[in-house]
C-alpha cells in the first residue's frame, strides 16, 4: 500500500466496514457513470488517431508512469511517434499546457516531467485529457498515436488499447473508495484489453481476470546516476564503508528501498508520500554520506540536492509479446 494511504485500508476491519455505505455509494456512481458513456448518453470523445489508455484500478503506485514510457519506446521502434497526455497530478498549470524536458515539476507534475525527458516524445497535461490530446496533435502533426497516462476512469476520451497495470500490495482490503483502495471493482479488470502486472499475481487474483492477456513486468535499472551530472555514473559497490540514505517519495516507498537493500547496501530509510513536496531540509545530509533517490524524486529535489546525491533510473522490462498485441490491436489485426 501507498505510504500516505490509510492503515485501514489494508484490512476489513471496523473502520473499513463503517465507510462501507459510502463505499457502495462511491460504486453505484461510478458504475452508472460507465454505462452512461457505454449507453451514448455522456458524449465519448474519438480523436483522430488511435488513443492507448495506461492506468489502475487502485490509489498508489503501480507502475503506470514505467509502462507508459516503456509503450512509448516500443511505439517508436515500431515506427510509430506517440504523444503523452496526463492529467499532471501534484501540478498548479490551469488547461493544457506542453511539457518540455527539464520542466518545473510544481507546474507540469513530477510524473509529467520525467516523461518528458525520458520519452522524447510531445507530452501535453491537462485535467481534460481530450482538450490536452487535441492540443498535442495540433502542435505535433506527425503524432499517430496517443498514451493516456493515468486516464483508465477518464470516460470521456474514447479509447482503442486500454492497459491496466496492477500491483496486487496496492489493492489491500479490495473495497472501494472510502472504505479501501480501489476506484474501480477488481472485475473491472477483465475488461480491459490487456494487464501489466507488476510482479506476480496470486491465483486467487489470476482467477478474477477471466481471458484478459497478462504480462508481469519488473523495474530494472543499470547504474547510479549523480543528480547534478547524470554523465557521472558508479555501481553500489562505490558506496560501502559509508553511510548511505535512501529517500523515495513513489507510490510505495519500500520497493526503491528493498531494491537498493538488494544491492547489499544498508541504508536508512527516509520514506515520503507520493508526489511529495521536497524541500532542502528533506534531503539533507552530513558531510561524507550518500543520498540514494528514484528518478522521479530527482526532477523535484535537483535544484538543491547535495552533491553526493545519486538517482537509479529505472526501466520496465516487460514479458515477451505484450508490444506486439498492442501492435495488433492498433492495426486492428486479429490476436492469438
Amino acid at each position: 500500500m501507498p505510504r500516505s494511504a490509510p492503515g485501514f485500508w489494508r484490512h476489513r476491519g471496523v473502520t473499513a466496514f463503517a465507510l462501507l455505505p459510502l463505499s457502495l455509494l462511491f460504486a453505484l456512481l461510478s458504475g452508472v457513470r460507465r454505462r452512461l458513456y457505454r449507453a451514448g448518453l455522456l458524449r465519448v470523445e474519438r480523436l483522430p488517431v488511435p488513443v492507448i489508455v495506461v492506468g489502475n484500478i487502485a490509489v498508489g503506485g503501480s507502475g503506470k508512469t514505467p509502462v507508459a514510457l516503456w509503450l512509448a519506446a516500443e511505439l517508436k521502434a515500431r515506427g510509430y511517434t506517440p504523444g503523452i497526455v496526463s492529467r499532471g497530478y501534484g501540478g498548479s498549470t490551469e488547461g493544457v499546457a506542453e511539457v518540455k524536458a527539464g520542466g518545473d515539476p510544481t507546474c507540469f507534475g513530477d510524473e509529467p516531467v520525467l516523461m518528458a525527458g525520458v520519452a522524447q516524445c510531445p507530452v501535453f497535461v491537462g485535467r481534460d485529457r481530450p482538450a490536452a490530446a487535441r492540443a498535442l496533435l495540433a502542435r505535433y502533426g506527425g503524432v499517430d498515436v496517443i498514451i493516456a497516462d493515468d486516464g483508465l476512469q477518464h470516460y470521456r476520451l474514447g479509447r482503442d488499447v486500454e492497459i491496466v497495470v496492477v500491483d496486487e500490495a496496492t489493492l489491500g482490503n479490495r473495497l472501494r473508495l472510502p472504505a479501501g483502495p480501489l476506484r474501480e471493482g477488481v472485475g473491472r479488470i477483465a475488461a480491459s484489453t490487456l494487464v501489466m502486472a507488476h510482479g506476480a499475481l496470486s491465483a486467487g487474483l489470476r482467477g478474477r481476470l477471466g481471458r484478459v492477456p497478462v504480462f508481469e513486468f519488473s523495474l530494472v535499472g543499470e547504474a547510479f546516476e549523480r543528480v547534478a551530472n547524470r554523465h557521472d555514473r558508479c555501481d553500489p559497490e562505490s558506496f560501502r564503508g559509508r553511510r548511505v540514505w535512501a529517500m523515495a517519495g513513489i507510490g510505495r516507498p519500500e520497493r526503491f528501498f528493498e531494491q537498493v537493500e538488494a544491492m547489499g547496501l544498508k541504508v536508512g530509510r527516509r520514506p515520503f508520500p507520493d508526489h511529495h513536496g521536497y524541500t532542502p531540509a528533506d534531503v539533507a545530509i552530513e558531510e561524507g554520506d550518500v543520498l540514494l533517490m528514484t528518478e522521479k524524486d530527482a526532477v523535484k529535489c535537483g535544484p538543491f540536492a547535495p552533491a553526493d546525491s545519486w538517482v537509479w533510473p529505472v526501466r520496465a522490462q516487460v514479458a515477451p509479446g505484450a508490444a506486439e498485441l498492442i501492435v495488433e490491436k492498433l492495426d486492428g489485426s486479429p490476436t492469438a
